[in-house]
């Protein structure tokens, strides 16, 4: 059975930083597509950034760019994202998932999903 498990999550004021954890049970990481989207109240979901099989980054919204980053590892078989200079729209709840097809792109929904994580940046 596979399961995601988010954390690192919390409140932050603007400017702060945090990074997200997502472990993995059930699956490894290094052998998947890996991404994290995020949903915010009354707005739709959208992919934030992620990592392709071979481990080249998959860009998301141009929101977060130069701001947050993803990065594995696969000892710990753990899926992390950074995320600096955060801002009070970067406020949602944060989602790992991964995917085994090797050509799965954020337009298509991935096979895993974590239970998600609160993120709020407070001015």
């Amino acid at each position: 059975q596979v399961r995601l498990v988010e954390s690192g999550g919390g409140l932050v004021q603007t400017g702060g930083s945090l990074r997200l954890s997502c472990a993995a049970s059930g699956l490894t990481f290094s052998n998947y597509v890996v991404g994290w989207f995020r949903q915010a109240p009354g707005k739709e979901r959208e992919f934030v950034a992620g990592l392709s099989w071979d481990g080249s980054p998959i860009e998301g919204t141009n929101s977060v760019k130069g701001r947050f980053t993803v990065s594995m590892d696969n000892a710990k078989n753990t899926v992390y994202l950074q995320m600096n200079s955060l801002k009070s729209e970067d406020t949602a709840v944060y989602f790992c998932t991964a995917d085994g097809r090797n050509w799965w792109t954020p337009d298509y929904d991935p096979t895993y999903w974590g239970q998600g994580t609160q993120v709020t940046v407070s001015s």
